[in-house]
C-alpha cells in the first residue's frame, strides 16, 4: 500500500507571486510538442518547415486551453460557473476537460489549415504524435494537485489519499500518465515514422485515446456532482470517449480505402 505524497501545488513562491505546478505542466506540454514538431521536420520528404512549428504550437495551445476550460465548465461544472463566472479563468485551480480541449484544438487546426493552405487532416495527422507526452504532463499535474483519484482497490499499488479517506485507491491519474502519455506516444510516434494515408494517423489517435480513457474510467471516481450516468458504471468519460473510438475507426478504415495515394507525414 502506498500513501499519496504531501505535494504543494505551488512550485515557486516569491512574496505573493506564485507559480503552480499545474501551470508548469502545461508549459512542459507545449514545449515538448514544439520540440517534437521540430524533430519531425528533419525527416526526409516532409513538407513542413521548422519555421511553421511555432505557429502550429501557438494555435494548438490557444485551442487546448480555451476549449479545455470552457468544455469543463459546460460539461462538468456548469452550476458552479453560474454562481462564479470568473472561475473559467482560474486554470491553476485545475478543472480542464480533455474532450473540450480536443474540440478547441480541432477548431484551431482548421483555422491554421486555412491560414497555411493545408487541409484539416494534413494538419491533424502531423500534430497527433506531438500531443501524447503533453497529455502525460497534464496527468502528472492532476497527480500533484491531488485530483481525479480512483476507486477503492486491494491491489498492492493502491494509494491512500488522506484528504479523501483511509482506503487504498487506484492512482488513476498515474494510469493515465502511463497510458495516455507514454504508451500513446510510443504507438503514434512509431506509426507515423512512415508515410501513411491522409487521415490514418488522426484516426489512430482517436482510437487509442478513446480506448485508454474508456478503460481507465472503470477505476476512476466520477465527478461528485455528476456521478454515474447509467447502470452504476457509465460515466461522463465513457459517454464522451466511446464516440471517439467509433469515429477514429471510421477515419482509419476510410484512410486505407482511399485510392488517391495521398500520404501524411
Amino acid at each position: 500500500m502506498l500513501t499519496y505524497p504531501d505535494f504543494s501545488p505551488v512550485a515557486i513562491a516569491i512574496g505573493s507571486f506564485e507559480v503552480h505546478w499545474y501551470g508548469l505542466m502545461y508549459l512542459l506540454a507545449f514545449g515538448t510538442g514544439w520540440w517534437l514538431g521540430l524533430l519531425r521536420t528533419r525527416r526526409p520528404g516532409t513538407e513542413w518547415r521548422a519555421a511553421e512549428i511555432s505557429d502550429l504550437v501557438f494555435y494548438f495551445a490557444l485551442g487546448a486551453v480555451l476549449g479545455g476550460r470552457i468544455g469543463y465548465t459546460l460539461m462538468y461544472n456548469f452550476g458552479a460557473f453560474v454562481d462564479d463566472p470568473l472561475m473559467v479563468f482560474r486554470i491553476w485551480e485545475g478543472g480542464m476537460s480533455y474532450h473540450g480541449g480536443m474540440v478547441g484544438v480541432f477548431v484551431a487546426m482548421w483555422l491554421y489549415g486555412r491560414h497555411t493552405g493545408r487541409t484539416f487532416f494534413q494538419v491533424t495527422d502531423y500534430l497527433a504524435p506531438l500531443v501524447p507526452l503533453g497529455l502525460g504532463a497534464g496527468r502528472m499535474g492532476n497527480f500533484i494537485n491531488g485530483e481525479l483519484w480512483g476507486r477503492p482497490t486491494d491491489l498492492p499499488w493502491g494509494m491512500v489519499f488522506p484528504f479523501v479517506d483511509s482506503q487504498p485507491r487506484h492512482p488513476s491519474m498515474l494510469y493515465e500518465f502511463l497510458l495516455e502519455g507514454l504508451v500513446f506516444f510510443a504507438i503514434l510516434w512509431v506509426f507515423s515514422r512512415k508515410p501513411r494515408p491522409t487521415m490514418a494517423v488522426s484516426g489512430l489517435y482517436l482510437i487509442c485515446y478513446g480506448v485508454f480513457r474508456f478503460g481507465v474510467e472503470f477505476v476512476r471516481v466520477p465527478d461528485e456532482h455528476i456521478g454515474f450516468l447509467a447502470l452504476d458504471w457509465v460515466t461522463m468519460g465513457h459517454l464522451l470517449s466511446f464516440p471517439m473510438i467509433v469515429i477514429g475507426m471510421l477515419f482509419f478504415a476510410y484512410a486505407y480505402r482511399r485510392t488517391d495515394g495521398k500520404v501524411s507525414w
